[in-house]
């Protein structure tokens, strides 16, 4: 089960249920994989409804990365997430938002 209150979210992949969480090491792995721009430009993405399927699966990645899971992107690519493409966008939108949510705003 997720703790939101620990910045995890969760998703169904492949029928399991997955942790996600973007620690340090997670986010610093997910900005050296980012094709363009820094983790700012990633958020501002998100909120402006500018982000493409490969932000949404590097954060995909990161989180899971992140939860302890040692696979890696190409893993995911026959892989059936629970509610498609919209709850794989959603679930990376909240690890965004959880990451840099101060404790006082939970």
């Amino acid at each position: 089960m997720a703790n939101p209150w620990a910045g995890e979210v969760g998703l169904v992949i492949d029928g399991e249920r997955q942790v996600l969480k973007l620690t340090l090491g997670a986010l610093a792995e997910l900005e050296a994989q980012l094709e363009t721009g820094s983790l700012v430009d990633l958020v501002e993405r998100f909120e402006g409804g500018a982000f493409s399927t490969r932000d949404v699966l590097a954060l995909i990645v990161a989180g899971l990365r992140g939860g302890g899971w040692r696979g890696a992107a190409a893993d995911l690519i026959s892989a059936e997430i629970g509610g498609g493409p919209m709850a794989a966008a959603r679930a990376a939108a909240e690890l965004l938002a959880r990451a840099f949510m101060l404790p006082e705003d939970a």
